[in-house]
């Protein structure tokens, strides 16, 4: 399954490529990639995944590089 998320606050490419390199190494993650220019986050997960229990924790690891982004969920 493949979901995209608009990420808000995300303030310079280097931190995108931390994030996506941060996200690509939880265990749940089949692929993740952060697009600096259009602020937006595109996760592939196995289709059975629970996304609400998912999208914290991926919150958390974006956070701890840059605290002020958050994904938005539409």
């Amino acid at each position: 399954m493949r979901k995209t998320y608009e990420l808000e606050e995300l303030d310079c490419a280097n931190c995108a490529a931390k994030m996506e390199a941060a996200v690509n190494k939880m265990p749940e993650i089949t692929k993740c990639t952060i697009t600096f220019m259009t602020s937006r986050m595109a996760i592939t997960v196995p289709d059975n995944t629970d996304l609400d229990a998912l999208l914290p924790k991926i919150q958390k690891e974006i956070s701890k590089v840059e605290p002020d982004t958050r994904i938005v969920v539409k």
